[in-house]
């Protein structure tokens, strides 16, 4: 990798619809470093319905094998119902699993223990159907790396800044 990737960012959606779509958010951390120290301990402060995780993927407990580079999931949206918790350790884990591989196969980031990989993932709580929940957090784990990896593209950000007298949010319904 040409730059240090201790504390870079990056955030991607997936998903056709909101109801199966999944939106995380990365950090990426060297090994032994302050942001590494820091982003480890939410994997050691778990609360109830937030369950941080190392991901790992195959059959039964004596399968199972954690991905490559190290992967710290951490769940947005509180999992308290059966399905909910189903659909986050279960499609959304195997989904940030497989596109943390893609990443790894398409040599945006490389399979070592250099560096730590922390996501958190938001599964809408209403979800049911976990082969969208998978293939959604496969496509926006990988998009999110890649802007950890490679930046911000400078053309988005400035279009942003442009149109920053302009710009909406889901969740305000101001003027």
């Amino acid at each position: 990798m040409a730059r240090d990737l201790d504390g870079a960012i990056g955030e991607g959606w997936g998903g056709e619809a909101q109801i199966v779509g999944s939106h995380v958010n990365v950090i990426i951390a060297r090994r032994g470093s302050a942001t590494a120290a820091g982003l480890m301990t939410a994997f050691a402060t778990p609360r109830p319905g937030h369950t941080p995780i190392l991901v790992c993927v195959g059959e039964h407990e004596t399968k199972y094998e954690p991905v490559w580079p190290p992967l710290v999931m951490m769940n947005k949206s509180t999992a308290v119902t059966d399905t909910h918790q189903t659909m986050t350790w279960g499609a959304a884990q195997l989904g940030l699993a497989q596109g943390t591989l893609d990443a790894v196969a398409d040599g945006i980031i490389e399979a070592t223990d250099e560096y730590i990989v922390f996501v958190a993932v938001w599964v809408n709580p209403g979800a049911t159907d976990e082969t969208a929940i998978r293939k959604a957090n496969r496509q926006s784990i990988r998009k999110a790396i890649e802007m950890a990896v490679n930046g911000r593209d400078p053309e988005a950000a400035k279009r942003l800044v442009e149109r920053r007298d302009e710009l909406t949010s889901p969740f305000y319904s101001g003027e």
